[in-house]
């Protein structure tokens, strides 16, 4: 599937009709989703016929692309149930039996209990702010655990040097596929901007 296509098909993804401040939800357009996964997929097949998890997954653009691009399943992981409820209706108007679904708490999750069950992990996480100091990192460290393959995340640009000191220490190898502009609409009544652009790197973390 070309990338014009892909980010097509994603703008009738369904996202959060009510966002929560504290979860830090905001929507991943469907631009910036395509453009991760198709890149994902064309440079390193990590995605079609494999095993995908996505991180956080709110409303599920992200899985439902790496389902329409061929992933063997993907799963979304979150910890709110409404939006699972959208994911599901997402996955059920799409017609996508290569996609399921888990409610948890990703920062406290069971003991290994998916250490290295999924090729390819695929997170944009919330970013930290507010009260969610360090979430960002809690959220890579579980996918890391996840992964046998790569993990892929998203990130502010200003914390790339604490990130890259993490991974090293980690023993993970750090790669910046690309510096994006994330477009965060106002979605909250503190926002007194129609829109913010956020500097954002997309990265990719492979065992050293």
């Amino acid at each position: 599937m070309k990338l014009k296509e892909l980010e097509s098909r994603l703008q009738q993804v369904d996202v959060f009709e009510k966002p929560k401040v504290r979860l830090e939800q905001y929507p991943t357009s469907p631009h910036l989703a395509a453009c991760m996964l198709h890149t994902i997929q064309s440079t390193f097949g990590d995605i079609q016929s494999k095993l995908v998890a996505d991180l956080g997954c709110g409303c599920g653009v992200l899985s439902v692309g790496a389902a329409l691009l061929g992933a063997g399943l993907c799963v979304g992981f979150d910890i709110d149930n409404d939006a699972l409820e959208i994911f599901r209706r997402n996955a059920e108007e799409f017609e996508l039996p290569n996609v399921d679904l888990v409610q948890c708490d990703l920062c406290s999750p069971d003991s290994g209990a998916c250490t290295k069950r999924f090729d390819t992990v695929i997170t944009n996480p919330p970013f930290g702010t507010k009260h969610n100091q360090g979430t960002d990192m809690a959220f890579l460290w579980t996918a890391l655990t996840m992964a046998k393959t790569a993990v892929y995340s998203l990130h502010k640009t200003s914390t790339r040097a604490h990130i890259q000191k993490k991974a090293k220490g980690w023993g993970v190898k750090m790669e910046v596929m690309a510096e994006l502009r994330y477009d965060l609409p106002a979605s909250y009544k503190f926002h007194k901007k129609e829109s913010v652009d956020i500097q954002v790197d997309f990265l990719r973390f492979s065992r050293a």
